[in-house]
């Protein structure tokens, strides 16, 4: 990759993240509580990818779901539920490629079933 390629990269990538900051400050509350605070378990929790793209595409998603939201004055209650936990395991699922507990989740359940497997007993699962 050329230098000129990863600085675009990086300063696109950049410009995406405070683009999205500065949309999901603009939300009115309840709005941006409820997406600060989403943001902040999705980061917490290690829900989300590595991949620059699909991170900036699903805050993207996030504030755009928000905002319609918002401009329809459609209760939080509504859009998340009872449960704001499953509500970001919903919504992140649609994003797992890079998902960091996606993958974690992938390779636990490769190792069991290696172990539930013929050829458990003959090596390392590794």
């Amino acid at each position: 990759m050329r230098f000129t390629d990863l600085a675009e990269k990086i300063i696109g990538d950049k410009r995406r993240w405070r683009a999205y900051k500065a949309r999901a400050k603009a939300l009115p509350e309840p709005y941006r509580t409820a997406v600060a605070a989403i943001e902040k378990y999705m980061m917490n929790a290690a829900i989300v990818s590595n991949d620059a793209d699909v991170l900036s595409q699903m805050f993207e998603d996030l504030a755009d779901l928000f905002e319609q939201a918002a401009a329809d004055k459609t209760p939080v209650h509504d859009i998340v539920g009872d449960d704001p936990v499953e509500f970001v395991e919903t919504f992140s699922a649609n994003y797992a490629d890079g998902n960091w507990k996606a993958k974690a989740e992938s390779r636990l359940r490769d190792t069991f079933t290696y172990l539930h497997s013929p050829d458990a007993a003959d090596g390392d699962p590794s």
